[in-house]
């Protein structure tokens, strides 16, 4: 299908084979519980993905370098960052890096994000605050905020509930989105989007991309045909310049993501600036 609007999805997994390989077998989770297509839960290499984003009228996606828990414990990852820049490196005009942080890495996470953005052109950065079961206020971020603000790159923050994603690591869920207040008010320079739409807690989301300049709310991991009445009414009114599109992919497909969202009764302005223009400005692409 062809589409008007090339849009940027600015949450995306890479899935290649190499990146597989060092992560445990979630096949039950995706799978069973998410509903992921086996084709897609299998690895994508990066042509894959790129004609999957050319079906879809994705015209860059944003790959994400994730930490996935601290990196001894067996139902956690760290994708590598040199794994996402190589990937950057052969496909500039289409995929742009994320760095992953892990908060308990301390000091020597915030040099290794630094290396990762001055090095290797990452454009933002990305964390599961369930994961560390640390809330998105904890101390233990705040060195990486000051980091942030100082390389002026957004830091993509799961909000809402999380899953369980190992049953023999069940995480809580740590990052309800007014936690971010706090955080939006001792770092108000600091570009934070709350990613998976916040649900349940949506309307909290919106609150704090309302109160906040510089707190935005992504779209993603959660469909469109099941996004809630209110977030909707945001984006096509008061919220258009705070919401960014984004699948999670492979939690989401990009070509059924993308059918649905243009299913959305939206006013033109307000989806080409979700779609698109919100991310290109935010960073600054």
């Amino acid at each position: 299908m062809s589409y008007e609007i090339k849009a940027i999805d600015a949450v995306v997994n890479i899935r290649t084979a190499e990146a597989l390989a060092l992560q445990p077998d979630r096949r039950r989770f995706y799978v069973s519980k998410m509903r992921v297509k086996e084709e897609t839960f299998d690895a994508v290499s990066l042509e894959g993905m790129l004609a999957r984003m050319d079906a879809s009228g994705i015209e860059r996606s944003f790959l994400i370098a994730a930490r996935v828990g601290v990196k001894h414990h067996p139902a956690c990852y760290h994708v590598p960052y040199e794994l996402v820049a190589d990937a950057v490196q052969k496909y500039p005009d289409r995929f742009s890096g994320l760095a992953g942080v892990d908060p308990t890495e301390g000091m020597s996470g915030v040099r290794a994000l630094e290396h990762a953005v001055r090095e290797y052109g990452f454009i933002g950065a990305h964390t599961y605050p369930h994961w560390y079961e640390l809330s998105p206020d904890h101390a233990r971020y705040y060195p990486f905020y000051a980091k942030w603000v100082e390389l002026d790159i957004p830091i993509q923050m799961q909000v809402g509930q999380s899953m369980v994603y190992d049953p023999s690591y069940p995480r809580r869920s740590v990052g309800r989105p007014i936690c971010i207040d706090a955080v939006a008010c001792d770092f108000p320079e600091l570009k934070l989007v709350g990613i998976h739409v916040g649900i349940p807690w949506t309307d909290e989301m919106i609150a704090m991309a309302w109160k906040h300049a510089n707190v935005y709310i992504g779209t993603d991991a959660h469909r469109p045909s099941y996004w809630p009445e209110s977030f909707i009414k945001y984006m096509n009114s008061y919220g258009q310049d705070k919401v960014i599109f984004g699948t999670d992919f492979p939690v989401l497909d990009f070509e059924r993501t993308r059918a649905d969202f243009e299913a959305i009764a939206l006013k033109p302005e307000a989806r080409r600036k979700v779609l698109r223009d919100n991310a290109l400005r935010l960073y600054r692409l």
